[in-house]
Formats: C-alpha cells, sequence, structure tokens
C-alpha cells in the first residue's frame, strides 16, 4: 500500500525525500541505493549534501545504483547521468567510487553490460531503497509504454514523446539519443522500499492513471500499486487532483 505525501512545493518535496533516505542510511550505513536523475531530484540531492555538510550523514559505506543511462554517451558527457550525478551528488559527499554502479552507455555488448548490472545487484545484497521520478507518458527508469512489462536492466528504444522532454537538456532533438539502458521492472520492483517524487501539473495525470486504474504495461508506474512499500511524495499541483478523487489513498499521511 502506497503512502502519500504532499508538500507544499519543489524545494520541500526535495527535503521530505532527503529525510526519507537519510533516515535508510542511519538505519543502514551500509544501504544500497537506487538513484535517479532529472530535473525532479536536484533539490532532493541538494538536500542530501547539505546534511553530509552539517555531519548528519555518511555515505562511505554506501553503494549506489543508477536507473539507467543514454545509449551512446561517455561518461564525461555533459548530459550524461555520469556527469549528472558526479556534478549533482557524488562530488559532494564522501561516498567511494567504486560503491557507485551506472551503466555504461558505450558498452561495447550492452546485453552483457545489462547483465553485468544486474549481477552486481545482486552481489551487493540487493537494493534497499530505490529513488523513482515519472515520466510524463508514465515511465519509470526507460522503462517506456509496452504490451508487457520489461523485466530486467535491458536497452530500450526512447519514445518521441520521451525524447522530446528531454531535449530542453540538449542543443537540439536530434542529439537527444535514440536508446537508452535502464533497469527493468522487476529490478525496481524487487528494492525493498520505493521512494517516488513529482512536482507539478504536468505530472497530475500520469499519477492519477497510475495509481486510480489497473495495472498496465502501458502505464509502467501503475505497477508499484503491487509494492508492499512506496512512498509518494508530491506536490499540491502534483497530487491535488488525486486526493480529491481518492481522498482514502492520503489517510495515513
Amino acid at each position: 500500500m502506497a503512502k502519500f505525501i504532499i508538500a507544499k512545493d519543489h524545494n520541500q518535496v526535495g527535503e521530505i525525500g532527503a529525510q526519507i533516505i537519510s533516515d535508510q542510511i542511519k538505519l543502514k550505513p551500509a544501504s544500497v541505493l537506487g538513484l535517479a536523475t532529472g530535473s525532479t531530484p536536484i533539490p532532493l540531492y541538494q538536500h542530501l549534501v547539505r546534511l553530509y555538510q552539517q555531519g548528519v550523514l555518511d555515505f562511505a559505506a554506501v553503494k549506489s545504483f543508477n536507473l539507467d543511462e543514454y545509449a551512446g554517451l561517455s561518461a564525461d558527457h555533459p548530459q550524461s547521468y555520469h556527469a549528472f550525478m558526479d556534478e549533482n551528488l557524488f562530488s559532494r559527499i564522501n561516498i567511494a567510487k567504486e560503491n557507485i554502479h551506472i551503466l555504461d552507455g558505450l558498452a561495447q555488448d550492452p546485453e552483457q553490460q545489462c547483465q553485468s548490472f544486474e549481477e552486481e545487484i545482486k552481489k551487493a545484497g540487493g537494493i534497499d531503497l530505490q529513488l523513482l521520478g515519472i515520466g510524463n507518458n508514465d515511465h519509470i527508469g526507460f522503462n517506456e509504454p509496452a504490451s508487457v512489462f520489461i523485466c530486467d536492466t535491458h536497452v530500450v528504444d526512447l519514445t518521441d514523446s520521451t525524447r522530446e522532454a528531454n531535449r530542453r537538456f540538449f542543443s537540439s532533438l536530434e542529439e537527444v539519443p535514440t536508446q537508452a539502458l535502464t533497469m527493468g521492472i522487476r529490478t525496481i520492483m524487487a528494492a525493498r522500499k520505493i521512494l517516488l517524487i513529482l512536482n507539478g501539473q504536468n505530472k497530475a495525470a500520469a499519477i492519477e492513471k497510475a495509481f486510480l486504474n489497473v495495472i498496465d504495461p502501458q502505464v509502467p508506474v501503475s505497477i508499484l500499486q503491487l509494492h508492499p512499500d512506496v512512498t509518494v511524495v508530491g506536490d499540491e499541483a502534483a497530487l491535488g487532483g488525486l486526493k480529491k478523487q481518492a481522498p482514502s489513498l492520503f489517510a495515513s499521511s
């Protein structure tokens, strides 16, 4: 059963999300975190950095696995998720480099890269807490709407809507990669806890489809209805409509 929390704005979404992750690390200093990219988690990472700088958090024993990476981008490409994570979090905390795991967008054998990634997650003992955002087309990670849920880490063709949504990070639509490597649905669902964060009116329809309708691979995020420990944190613009339609979902928030 998902727990829903409404924050006043994007910054507070990040603050609440960071506190949830902080609590996880305090409970288990060697936590395995699944991490996400994009504009939504930036305030969350800023709050985590602040907690580290205040001496509240220690990332020395933490291991991380990122959800996805663009195919065809090198780790030092400014729009790669390697670069994003380094800029927004990793270079600003004391996480060990060997504990950071991000898919290689330039892997000569992408399928083998995906399989190795799965093996590394298993070797780490599985993901304790997985951070997720939600795409305008209801994707999580880069699991796009499809006829079936794809289970494990895999190579995916990005939809036109996803590429258009990410166009703002590139000089032109032509520069946005057409493929990505992403954790699959089973990999995500195997995490012991899931934290989904969202903000803005443009995410309202997606979250309503996710939790008001049947589970459907055309709405990948809807699979979270089956997870036993999901916390959804969003602002009023994103979650207000869902609360009006299904107030019982918010009874415990």
